[in-house]
């Protein structure tokens, strides 16, 4: 009997502000497909604005999953995301659908495509430990910690992102095994499903200005007020990290006017943008759309459509 054809998977993926929204509602459009959210705030209900999530119009247009899963104040995690994620895509191929995952989160991007590392339990006392020495010495004392037990996990982890450095180091202590190692043993969709991966770059100095834009857009849309509902209650760490938060926060406290709020979630957003660049540039399954400022959210579609079909 002949081999069964692999089912078809495509990812864009790229930085924030750079258009991967539109471009994916054109391009589901082109290849029958339905959008998978790829992005670990755009999973919290009420965090519309914040996320920069599709609009209500765009999902009208073309169906999308994993928005709105969970409260602000609920942890969410990237073995919730991969269960649902991967449920979703079995649904997608029962009715003859694509699955189109799109977003600019690479661990959710990671889990997805290169799967789960075997594991291991969170260990209270540890972990309690390790909050304590965050609290007295910060993220980055215990990043120097890392850097020493596992430097290639560390390479892979921002020296202030104390939730990735905690888990890394508790893996550690734990088994005694670096994280780094015990993700090679990893088993993704690629053996099961035909993976395309796209995605779009755009040269430095147009990329933040768009980012820019879309901060003051996000302003426009009234970010303030989302921020101040969200503020009212106890978020999660996750729900607590996304840019604007605390950056508005200090606004509301009177450290700063909201001019230097926007600032600074503007500086923010354009260094997360560069952070993710530098994450997906390492994965050399990715074809790189390069675009230029003119190209619209059509005309990018219509480059990814002919690197699938022709």
């Amino acid at each position: 009997m002949p081999e069964e054809k692999k089912k078809k998977i495509v990812f864009l993926v790229g930085p924030t502000g750079i258009g991967k929204s539109a471009v994916a509602i054109i391009l589901a459009k082109k290849i029958n497909a339905e959008i998978v959210s790829c992005d670990s705030i755009a999973v919290y209900r009420k965090m519309d604005i914040i996320a920069s999530k599709a609009t209500p119009g765009q999902r009208k247009k073309i169906k999308h999953h994993l928005l709105d899963v969970v409260s602000p104040a609920q942890e969410y995690n990237v073995a919730k995301y991969r269960k649902g994620a991967l449920a979703i895509c079995d649904k997608l191929f029962l009715k003859g659908k694509v699955p189109l995952f799109v977003g600019g989160s690479g661990l959710y991007y990671s889990i997805i495509i290169d799967g789960l590392f075997p594991h291991v339990p969170q260990d209270k006392s540890i972990r309690a430990k390790l909050n304590r020495q965050l609290e007295t010495k910060g993220s980055k004392y215990l990043y120097k910690r890392l850097t020493k037990i596992d430097p290639a996990a560390a390479k892979k982890i921002h020296p202030n992102d104390a939730r990735r450095i905690i888990r890394a180091l508790e893996v550690y202590l734990k088994t005694g095994k670096q994280i780094s190692m015990l993700q090679k043993n990893r088993s993704g969709l690629g053996k099961e499903h035909e993976l395309n991966v796209f995605g779009l770059n755009l040269k430095r100095p147009a990329l933040y200005r768009r980012v820019d834009a879309r901060v003051n857009q996000m302003f426009r849309l009234g970010l303030i007020n989302e921020v101040k509902r969200l503020l009212k209650h106890k978020l999660s760490k996750t729900a607590a990290c996304a840019i604007g938060i605390n950056e508005l926060n200090g606004y509301f406290n009177g450290l700063y006017p909201q001019d230097e709020a926007k600032r600074l979630i503007q500086r923010n957003s354009r260094h997360y943008a560069k952070r993710q660049l530098t994450w997906f540039r390492k994965d050399k399954r990715i074809q790189w759309i390069d675009i230029n400022k003119a190209d619209s959210p059509a005309q990018v579609s219509l480059k990814i459509w002919k690197k699938l079909f022709l």
